[in-house]
């Protein structure tokens, strides 16, 4: 037994991308001119630096490391076939 696809199928599909066109919208975006810069928008003459706490950052990388670590060995224990 197979399911046909009826008028009910095809109403539907009109239906939703008839919705979906009625609610379509303009958006808004920015200006494709560039804006005038002046000078270097960083600092005077230097680079960005480093911002925020990079130690706590590399701590983090590291704890998501090892927490990956530790859950997929934890896995593997569990999912071990014994006895074969």
């Amino acid at each position: 037994m197979t399911r046909r696809r009826g008028p009910e199928w095809s109403a539907a599909v009109v239906g939703a991308i008839g919705a979906w066109l009625i609610c379509a919208s303009a958006t808004l975006a920015a200006s494709p001119s560039p804006d005038p810069i002046v000078g270097d928008p960083r600092s005077s003459g230097q680079g960005p630096g480093l911002v925020g706490d990079p130690l706590f950052a590399l701590l983090a990388v590291i704890a998501i490391g090892v927490g990956s670590v530790v859950a997929t060995l934890v896995y593997v224990r569990m999912t071990a076939r014994r006895g074969e």
